[in-house]
């Protein structure tokens, strides 16, 4: 009789979701929540932000915000720009949970994408700190979210 291996084939390294894109070119500046919360103050109209959250889309998204999950971005990036290069957006600020990683990197490849045009209108930031510095920082902040929910952030 035949003996049966238990051996498993070998796994396959599980890639990022970013690795099928290029690595942005340049590093995009960050801009302090201090200064995104007194524009929103001031109800100035010349920036929109990005939430780039998918699955951890959860306890609440800074007021206004559009919802465009990091891993469906870049291919969309021409289409965003055609939008925003059409209105009266300056500053496109992007966030994920704490800005290491998608954040940064959409605003990267955002700029990227800008500077590709040739445009010196438009700017791509990423938020210090992200929702995570957002909520943490306290109820002026809290109070300019939508769908806030305080007992999920409560374990963060």
């Amino acid at each position: 009789m035949a003996s049966l291996s238990n051996s498993a084939a070998p796994e396959t390294p599980v890639q990022p979701w970013h690795a099928a894109y290029p690595a942005p070119k340049c590093t995009a500046p960050v801009i302090s929540r201090a200064e995104v919360l007194k524009w929103m103050k001031e109800g100035r109209k010349d920036f929109v932000l990005v939430d780039l959250r998918r699955a951890d889309f959860e306890g609440g998204t800074i007021r206004g915000s559009l919802n465009l999950p990091a891993q469906s971005l870049y291919p969309s990036l021409p289409s965003l720009y055609s939008v925003l290069s059409g209105s009266n957006v300056k500053q496109v600020i992007w966030y994920c949970g704490s800005c290491g990683g998608r954040g940064t990197r959409a605003a990267a490849w955002f700029a990227d994408y800008i500077e590709s045009q040739q445009d010196t209108d438009l700017a791509s930031f990423a938020l210090e700190g992200g929702i995570k510095g957002w909520v943490a920082s306290g109820s002026d902040y809290t109070a300019l979210m939508d769908g806030y929910d305080a007992s999920h952030w409560a374990s963060k």
